[in-house]
């Protein structure tokens, strides 16, 4: 199971669940477009996390070494994020 932790709540994903679709379930305001890493409109802060974070496909998005793309990383354990919009 992965939990998920931000500065407004915490919860975990359901199985098979993308970490955008978790956030989006969980009332988080999250800007997003193609769904597959192509845009970087969903990017994120990562704060921190318990196992490392990757990609099933190398995103095509510019990203930063601390943002991800919760349209298409996979994560496990525990993850701590920063939500908050990124300006592009």
């Amino acid at each position: 199971m992965t939990w998920v932790m931000t500065s407004k709540m915490q919860f975990y994903l359901h199985e098979d669940e993308s970490l955008l679709d978790g956030l989006l379930r969980t009332g988080h305001e999250v800007n997003y477009q193609c769904r597959e890493g192509y845009c970087g409109s969903c990017r994120v802060r990562k704060v921190s996390s318990s196992h490392p974070i990757d990609y099933p496909f190398a995103p095509l998005a510019m990203i930063e070494v601390n943002e991800i793309l919760p349209c298409c990383c996979r994560v496990q354990g525990v993850i701590y994020i920063d939500h908050e919009l990124i300006p592009e």
